[in-house]
C-alpha cells in the first residue's frame, strides 16, 4: 500500500525508468509488486482510490487478474489507465495471491470491495492472513441479519469492518478520526483467531494496515513527508523507494497505522477483549526459514547461521574423510544457507590440505511450488522439476551431502530428487534440512493443515506400529492430561535419530543404491538462529500468562511446526481436528 500525503500533482517520478507522465504513485506501486512477486502467483489485484471525488466521478479504480500471468495482467493495467483519474489519485493498493486453498478465480484476488452509497461506508482490502475461525465469523454475521455472498475470510473480513463503521458513523454529527476508525477495526477483529497483515482504505481517503496481535505474518512501513508505504517484506520497500533498511520499521503486532485524508499518520492500539494479556510476540519462523526473500538482511544473516549450525550432525551423519565428502544444496531457497554451511566448514574444520570439494549437483528447471501446489498437478510436475550436474560426484567412493530448506510432504524427495541424485552412483546420499521435522499442521498462512501429508507423522505412525491407531485415539480422547497438543507426549517417546532414521526410510525410493541418511536442524539451534536478530529478541509483554512464556518456552520464535506450540487457540483446536480427520480417513483441510 503506498499513501501519498501530498498531492500527485506535487510528486514526481524521476529516473531512466519513468514514465513520461511523472506517475508516482503508480509506479511506486508497480515497483512494489515486481520486488515482492514471487514463484507460483496465481492471482494479483490492485486499487486506486482518488481524493475528493465529485458526484457522478469513479472514486476508485480496481484491477484484479487469474490468469496465467496475473502480474503481467495487471502492472499492463496500470499502465493503461485513464489519464483523467490519475490525476486526482491518492491511495494505491496492490496484492500478489499466493493461494494454499480456495479456487483459482478472480472473484478471491484481492483486494475486496464493500460498495455503498456513502463513500464513508465503502471499504477496500487486501492482505496476507488466515483466520482458524471463519465458519463461526460467518455464522455469526449471517445471524446478525446480514447476507454474505462469500465464504472467503478475505470478504468477511472487509464486510466485518465495513459493518462497524457503519455503526460507528451513524449518528449524526459523529466526525471521523483515526481513533475511531481504529475502534472499527478492532470490533471487526475482536473475535478473529489466526493471523493477519491487512492494508485498506475506506471511499472517503482514511488508509490502514494492522498486523495481528501475536505479530504472525510479517509486515513493514516507511514514512516520510511525501508518503506512508506498508508491505509485507522489507527489501520491497527499500528498493522501490531506494532507502537504507534502517529507514523500514517493523509494523508493531496488535497496533494499527492510520493515515489521515490529510495525510495524518498516527499508531493506534488495536484493541483486544476486556481483559485480555498483551500476546506474546511469535512471528512465524518459516517465513524466515523458506518464504521471505533472503535480500532481508535479518533473514539472509538467520539462513547462513541455521546452515552453519547443522555441519556437526551432517559430518556425524556422513561417517567418511572430508576428501570423500561432496557438499551441494537444493535450489532456490536452500542457497543462502549452504554459504553459511560452507563458511563454517572453511573456518572451522577443513585445512589448506584438505579443501572441501562443494558445487551445484541438483539443477532446478522450474520455478514449481512443489509442496503447496494441486496434487495432481505436483504429482506429474515433481517429476521434471529437477536435474543434476554429471561428473562432480566420484561413483562409489563419495558421499554426497545435500542441503535443503526443510522436507515436508518427501513427495519430491523421494519421486524425483533422491532417483535423480542415485544416477550420480555415490556411496551414501545426506540430505540434511535447515528446518527441524515439520511434526504439525498449521493454519496460519502456510497452511499445511493436514496430518496424513506430513512425512514427520508418517513416521511416528510407523514408529508406533500396530498400536498406532489405538494410541493416537487414546491421545485424542485425553482432553483432561492433555488438554493442548495430543501428539507431543508421542513424538517424545522417540529419539530424534530414531525417529529421523524412520524419515529416511520412508523417502528412500525402490531400487535406491546409495544409503540414505536424514539430517535435522534441532529445535533449540532454530531458536539460537533466529535469536540474534530483532525476530528473535522480543520479550513476551509484561502481564504475560504462565502458559504463554511457558509453551515450549518459544515466545518471540512462531516455531509451532516443530513444536506443536501454537500461539492461538485455534491452533490447537486444528491439530485435533487435523488427528480427528486423519483418525477417521476424512481428506481436506482443518478449518
Amino acid at each position: 500500500m503506498v499513501v501519498l500525503r501530498k498531492p500527485p500533482c506535487a510528486l514526481q517520478c524521476t529516473g531512466e525508468d519513468a514514465p513520461p507522465s511523472g506517475d508516482f504513485g503508480g509506479t511506486k506501486l508497480s515497483l512494489l509488486l515486481e520486488k515482492q512477486h514471487n514463484r507460483g502467483q496465481d492471482g494479483a489485484g490492485v486499487a486506486i482510490l482518488t481524493s475528493d471525488p465529485e458526484p457522478g466521478e469513479t472514486p476508485y479504480w480496481i484491477a484484479k487478474s487469474a490468469s496465467a500471468t496475473p502480474l503481467v495482467d495487471v502492472l499492463g493495467a496500470i499502465a493503461k489507465r485513464p489519464i483523467s483519474f490519475s490525476r486526482k489519485e491518492r491511495i494505491f493498493l496492490g496484492h500478489l495471491r499466493y493461494a494454499t486453498f480456495g479456487k483459482n478465480e478472480v472473484a478471491f484476488c484481492h483486494p475486496f470491495l464493500h460498495e455503498a452509497s456513502e463513500l464513508c461506508h465503502t471499504v477496500l482490502l487486501a492482505g496476507n492472513f488466515n483466520l482458524t475461525n471463519t465458519p463461526e465469523l460467518f455464522d455469526d454475521y449471517s445471524r446478525h441479519g446480514s447476507f454474505p455472498t462469500s465464504k472467503a475470510d478475505g470478504y468477511l473480513i472487509c464486510e466485518l469492518i465495513a459493518k462497524e463503521l457503519e455503526k460507528l458513523l451513524s449518528l449524526r454529527g459523529d466526525p471521523r478520526s483515526e481513533s475511531k476508525i481504529a475502534h472499527a477495526i478492532s470490533t471487526a477483529l475482536a473475535n478473529a483467531d489466526g493471523a493477519w497483515t491487512l492494508c485498506g482504505t475506506t471511499g472517503d481517503g482514511w488508509a490502514f494496515a494492522t498486523r495481528d496481535p501475536h505479530g504472525i505474518r510479517p509486515g513493514f512501513y516507511y514514512i516520510d513527508d511525501e508518503v506512508a508505504v506498508v508491505a509485507s517484506e522489507r527489501p520491497a520497500i527499500q528498493a522501490a523507494f531506494d532507502v537504507p533498511p534502517s529507514a523500514v520499521k517493523e509494523l508493531p503486532p496488535g497496533e494499527i497505522l492510520v493515515v489521515s485524508p490529510e495525510g495524518d499518520v498516527q499508531f493506534e492500539s488495536l484493541q483486544g477483549k476486556d481483559g485480555e494479556v498483551q500476546p506474546a510476540y511469535r512471528p512465524c519462523s518459516f517465513e524466515r526459514i523458506y518464504f521471505s526473500r533472503a535480500n532481508d538482511a535479518d533473514i539472509h544473516r538467520e539462513r547462513k547461521a541455521l546452515g552453519a549450525a547443522l555441519l556437526p550432525q551432517i559430518l556425524k551423519s556422513a561417517e567418511a574423510d572430508l576428501s570423500d565428502i561432496f557438499f551441494s544444496y537444493i535450489p532456490n531457497s536452500a542457497r543462502i544457507a549452504f554459504h553459511g554451511l560452507l563458511e563454517e566448514l572453511f573456518s572451522g574444520v577443513c585445512s589448506h590440505k584438505n579443501i572441501p570439494r562443494f558445487g551445484e549437483v541438483i539443477v532446478k528447471d522450474a520455478k514449481f511450488r512443489t509442496f503447496i501446489a494441486d496434487a495432481a498437478a505436483r504429482r506429474e510436475f515433481y517429476k521434471h522439476v529437477y536435474d543434476v550436474t554429471y561428473g562432480l560426484v566420484r561413483p562409489g567412493k563419495d558421499t554426497l551431502v545435500v542441503l535443503d530448506d526443510s522436507i515436508v510432504r518427501g513427495n519430491t524427495m523421494k519421486n524425483a530428487i533422491l532417483p535423480m541424485l542415485d544416477r550420480l552412483e555415490p556411496r551414501r546420499i545426506v540430505i540434511a534440512s535447515s528446518a527441524p521435522p515439520i511434526r504439525y499442521p498449521d493454519c496460519y498462512g502456510i497452511d499445511m493443515s493436514t496430518l496424513g501429508e506430513l512425512v514427520a507423522f508418517r513416521a511416528l505412525v510407523n514408529l508406533l506400529g500396530q498400536s498406532a491407531e489405538s494410541e493416537l485415539r487414546k491421545a485424542l480422547g485425553q482432553r483432561a492430561s492433555c488438554p493442548l497438543n495430543p501428539l507431543a507426549p508421542l513424538y517424545a517417546r522417540f529419539s530424534e535419530e530414531r525417529h529421523a532414521a524412520e524419515i529416511a526410510r520412508l523417502l528412500t525410493p525402490p531400487g535406491m543404491k546409495a544409503e540414505v541418511k536424514v539430517v535435522y536442524q534441532t529445535v533449540e539451534n532454530l531458536r539460537k538462529c533466529l535469536g540474534g536478530t530483532t525476530f528473535g529478541n522480543r520479550q513476551p509483554a509484561a502481564g504475560a500468562t504462565v502458559q504463554q512464556v511457558a509453551l515450549g518456552a518459544s515466545a518471540g520464535i512462531g516455531d509451532w511446526y516443530f513444536t506443536g506450540d501454537y500461539p492461538t487457540p485455534g491452533g490447537y483446536k486444528v491439530l485435533r481436528n487435523a488427528l480427528q480427520n486423519y483418525l477417521g480417513h476424512k481428506v481436506g483441510r482443518s478449518y
